[in-house]
């Protein structure tokens, strides 16, 4: 084995500068405003993308690519968990430390819960029609039951939450403990941690995605790794590199493809089967594309950024160009 590892590493490693495969650019679709902007999130039947940007979450028409409308009132949104049978959506208001429950047929918030300190995260279990928000300040999750607009548990976590994901069917919560380089497993019907999985050989995770019917996570790690975990038991089948300042991850069960979105300007394309992941496409989006979502149906993703001036000192990020924020549009048809 030890003659054969440096091998398989070499070719893993030479493989992530693959550029062709099946996606390519469609569209950009320019986004009025200025300021920053975290999670994408799709609504398929509506045929609507929820993007986060600064005080505001604007909503976008995937059939026409038009923008339809806004949810305002949220400061410091990070994004909208999506409740589609129950028309509502959560969103995750960062600096007033509350969830917004919205009417997504008006866009407008009916009522505001407190959250714990630094809501971030968040994901919707139709099993229980409850909504999460993690808190990274807090280092807990709180929940939410969305029709009832209240606060139903709030849940310790043993680090820094970062992206998370559901499985209704198992009725299990998963969410990457960023700083401690584990998942926390949380049962939804119980509103408890489980257990915490460790992920190596990833570390400090940020993305999370799953396939529910092969029962797999699909995590994206700041040290240049996708991992594919089983469900049943947490362990690391497979990884496969990806590039630097990875954020979001997404899985499409149509075609068995899981992607991971980088700022460096990749978006990492493999392909599950059984317990081997691999490395279909390194897909070259823009610099800071790091946010994504996908449309199960079209099989589109859907990634946000804008142009850059020259760094400044001091400042973790280059600052913003005004009037330059868009989604970036990438899909398989000719």
């Amino acid at each position: 084995m030890k003659k054969i590892l440096p091998i398989l590493f070499t070719l893993a490693v030479a493989a992530i500068g693959r550029a062709d495969g099946p996606y390519h650019f469609i569209r950009e679709i320019p986004v009025p405003g200025n300021g920053g902007w975290d999670y994408l999130s799709v609504d398929p039947g509506a045929r609507r993308l929820y993007v986060s940007h600064a005080t505001e979450v604007v909503v976008i028409d995937i059939s026409d690519n038009k923008i339809v409308g806004d949810i305002t009132n949220t400061p410091g949104v990070h994004g909208v968990a999506i409740a589609s049978e129950l028309s509502l959506g959560v969103t995750s208001n960062g600096r007033e430390n509350k969830a917004g429950i919205v009417d997504l047929k008006t866009l407008q918030t009916l009522s505001k819960v407190d959250t714990a300190e630094g809501p971030d995260g968040f994901v919707y279990n139709p099993a229980e029609k409850e909504a999460y928000l993690f808190c990274g300040r807090a280092q807990a999750a709180t929940v939410v039951d969305v029709k009832g607009a209240k606060v139903v548990a709030t849940i310790p976590l043993a680090g820094r939450p970062e992206f998370p994901t559901v499985d209704p069917v198992a009725d299990r919560v998963y969410d990457n403990l960023e700083d401690q380089s584990e998942v926390a497993v949380i049962d939804a019907k119980g509103h408890q941690v489980i257990t915490n999985w460790p992920i190596a050989p990833g570390e400090s995770a940020s993305g999370m995605a799953i396939d529910v019917t092969h029962h797999r996570i699909f995590i994206g790690c700041h040290n240049g790794k996708m991992l594919m975990m089983d469900t049943d038991n947490g362990k690391v089948l497979a990884w496969v590199p990806i590039g630097q300042g990875v954020d979001a991850n997404r899985f499409d069960p149509g075609t068995q493809y899981a992607f991971a979105s980088c700022g460096d300007g990749t978006t990492t394309i493999a392909h599950e089967d059984g317990d081997t992941l691999t490395l279909v496409q390194t897909l070259q989006t823009e610099h800071g594309a790091r946010t994504m979502a996908l449309d199960p149906t079209t099989h589109r993703i859907f990634l946000a950024t804008a142009k850059f001036g020259p760094p400044v000192e001091g400042q973790r990020r280059p600052p913003m160009i005004p009037g330059t924020f868009k989604i970036l549009v990438y899909g398989m048809e000719k």
